[in-house]
């Protein structure tokens, strides 16, 4: 595995939305130690708070989540035209065959299985935001 640089996300302010505590924890901790800025909510209701008042560069969202999931996270943050442009990559333990076309249709960039673990969480975020042309331009790889 390629060695990621720990400043990766040096400046970037990132939302993580999940309502598994544990996920929600690794994720933080993990985007932390490579720079990040991370708010973090444990439902899309509060995540779309956040991500109203916070503006992130980057949003990483659970899909199964009470009070607002994360299909209604997406639906609601591409019909407003001020979050519309902000990158999504759902969360996700549901890793059937068509979920990822599913996901991508509705308006995520991409998505992660779970669980989230230390040793591949990082690497395997840095395959999907290089997919992201406003992002990968700013990855210093």
């Amino acid at each position: 595995m390629k060695t990621i640089p720990m400043d990766l996300l040096d400046g970037w302010n990132v939302v993580v939305i999940d309502d598994e505590e544990d996920s929600l924890e690794v994720a933080q901790i993990i985007l932390e130690e490579y720079g990040a800025d991370v708010s973090t909510a444990s439902n899309g209701h509060e995540g779309l708070e956040v991500i109203r008042r916070k503006r992130p560069k980057l949003v990483i969202s659970d899909i199964s989540m009470p009070v607002m999931d994360g299909w209604g996270l997406i639906f609601e943050l591409k019909n407003d035209r001020t979050t519309c442009d902000i990158p999504v990559i759902a969360l996700t333990a549901h890793a059937m065959i068509g979920d990822r076309e599913r996901a991508i249709s509705a308006g995520f960039h991409n998505y992660l299985t779970k669980p989230l673990t230390a040793n591949t969480f990082i690497h395997d975020l840095v395959g999907l935001l290089v997919e992201i042309p406003q992002l990968a331009l700013e990855l210093p790889m």
